[in-house]
């Protein structure tokens, strides 16, 4: 697999690749997803793919619009996480067990001060997870579940017996505000979004997405499937590109940031 970068190949007229020989150079893509030095609060990444033509599932499932350079970069954005943040909806759709890292992987987590593992912190405000779904059952690290206390007792008091961390907020929804508190207080500042576009919407929606990862699958899909992103708004956010990455298949790989008033730090992987 070789990757371009396109941005260079467009102002200059010469593509780098990384690496030349046709094997994609896994620290020069750590590198280019580094997340910011230094951060005081989360930092929402979201990560998605979608075909050509907007759809961001093959038959109910994301991973059917994958390919090989898109799973090299959903490995290294997991490894460089804090934390893996999704929705109810997602995990149930998805099948989602723990995050599973390599010994290798796993010391680089630790060489760089993070925890071996990144936990899944779930969203949902009726705490609808099985207790007995992968997301409890096939772990390392047990889940944290942000939830409302108008969820049934029942149902919070099973997510915590099947090991789960579960956090309360009052209400009958989990605002934005309350899951970047939660995120907070439990030192998960480099944060992973996975989906769904519910999610992903009402994070849009309250401005909570710092970045956003899209891979656009080489396919073209049609059909009924939803877009990455929904909510009962529509609210213009202005993003600046930080790179585009091209496989040799077709795939695409974008790396998009919010932009924000001056001072709040410099990107890495940036263009200069």
């Amino acid at each position: 697999m070789r990757l371009l970068d396109i941005a260079t190949y467009f102002t200059s007229g010469s593509g780098s690749s990384y690496p030349a020989d046709g094997v994609v150079d896994l620290a020069e893509l750590r590198r280019l997803y580094a997340y910011p030095d230094n951060l005081t609060a989360p930092w929402i990444r979201v990560n998605f793919v979608s075909s050509i033509d907007g759809a961001v599932s093959a038959d109910g499932v994301s991973s059917g619009l994958g390919t090989p350079s898109d799973k090299a970069v959903f490995d290294v954005l997991r490894t460089l996480a804090d934390a893996v943040l999704v929705g109810a909806g997602t995990v149930r759709s998805e099948n989602y067990g723990g995050v599973r890292l390599t010994k290798s992987q796993q010391s680089q987590r630790i060489d760089v001060g993070l925890a071996p593992i990144p936990p899944v912190v779930v969203v949902t405000a009726s705490a609808s997870i099985d207790p007995r779904s992968r997301l409890l059952t096939d772990t390392d690290v047990p889940p944290t579940i942000v939830t409302t206390s108008s969820a049934s007792d029942e149902s919070r008091s099973a997510l915590r017996e099947a090991g789960a961390h579960v956090i309360e907020v009052e209400g009958t929804t989990v605002p934005t505000s309350a899951v970047l508190a939660a995120l907070d207080e439990l030192g998960l500042r480099r944060v992973l979004c996975e989906g769904g576009p519910g999610l992903f919407g009402t994070l849009l929606a309250d401005d909570g997405v710092d970045e956003l990862c899209l891979t656009t699958s080489p396919n073209l899909l049609a059909g009924k499937s939803g877009r990455i992103a929904h909510s009962n708004a529509a609210v213009l956010h202005q993003m600046k590109r930080i790179h585009v990455l091209a496989d040799d298949d077709g795939t695409l790989l974008t790396r998009w940031v919010r932009v924000r008033p001056a001072g709040t730090g410099e990107v890495p992987g940036a263009k200069k």
